[in-house]
């Protein structure tokens, strides 16, 4: 039992409410449609945590192969790297990596045959988005690409993976929902990078942050927060949201607290406070959804 800890510890399972609430806004929408398949709902879900895990896993090897990961890294200061640490070999996180990676292959397959052949070329691109992320030759957290990557990984391939599951075809609204919390999940590795500026320069990491520098970067991140809401305000106007929508705006307060904490000084937990405030967006763009569509019923 004591090594199976190591091993979920290394997934980081804190992560994963994001990636269940990209699943679960696709899965509401589509409701709006037609009725929901519930097991279906569970399969999606599964295999999206599973795929979580395989990417958290495959980054912290090819992290640490780079040396990119060292005993001084700023995130080594609130959680444990699992080969620094020495929680895990290389080997055993590799062969981990492999076998999470082969369930999620092996759940996303099941789902194209059963429910919708989109899951193919979703699940392909989130896989090689995934690996590439930190592996060779792409690298796109060091190519000052980490940001697109993880908005389109979380935002709209996640949100129109799972409304293609529920309704066999793809849809612009998933795609147009899914861009503020997208935009959010993305700002997750925004404030990391913030906080990592000086440490990334030394690893010769090229990031958006180390682009632009500190000041711009903290008014880059209050901008896009600042959007997010003005995008789903603008879908309210448009009609894409009902005025259940208006709830979403409750983590104002949230946003606020952040966004001072972060202009007195970037914070050593910088990605982990910026996602309780992601959650908290989502949860609330959840309800929106739920009570739109029970309003329907």
């Amino acid at each position: 039992m004591k090594q199976f800890g190591k091993y979920i510890l290394v997934t980081r399972p804190w992560s994963f409410t994001m990636s269940l609430i990209s699943v679960s806004v696709g899965t509401l929408l589509a409701a709006e449609i037609g009725p929901i398949s519930w097991p279906w709902f569970v399969a999606t879900a599964v295999g999206i945590v599973f795929f979580h895990a395989a990417a958290n896993v495959i980054n912290d090897y090819f992290d640490t192969q780079n040396e990119i990961d060292t005993p001084d890294a700023p995130t080594a200061k609130y959680r444990p790297q699992p080969i620094i640490s020495g929680i895990l070999t290389p080997r055993q996180v590799l062969i981990f990596a492999i076998i999470l990676f082969t369930i999620t292959a092996a759940i996303g397959f099941i789902i194209a045959f059963m429910r919708s052949w989109h899951i193919i070329w979703i699940g392909m691109l989130g896989l090689a988005t995934a690996i590439f992320y930190t592996a060779g030759p792409v690298k796109f957290k060091y190519r000052a690409l980490g940001e697109i990557a993880v908005f389109l990984m979380w935002g709209p391939l996640m949100v129109s993976g799972a409304y293609a599951v529920q309704l066999q075809t793809l849809s612009l609204k998933p795609l147009l929902i899914s861009v503020p919390f997208g935009i959010l999940v993305a700002l997750v590795l925004f404030a990391n990078n913030m906080r990592d500026i000086a440490f990334d320069s030394r690893q010769n990491v090229k990031t958006v942050s180390i682009m632009v520098g500190l000041k711009n970067s903290f008014l880059i991140f209050a901008g896009l927060i600042l959007a997010a809401y003005i995008y789903v305000f603008g879908m309210i106007i448009l009609g894409m949201m009902s005025l259940w929508g208006l709830i979403i705006f409750l983590s104002v307060p949230k946003a606020w607290s952040l966004l001072k904490t972060f202009k007195r000084e970037t914070p050593d937990m910088a990605d982990a406070l910026t996602a309780q405030f992601d959650t908290v967006f989502g949860v609330l763009l959840m309800l929106a959804l739920f009570l739109d569509w029970m309003v329907r019923l």
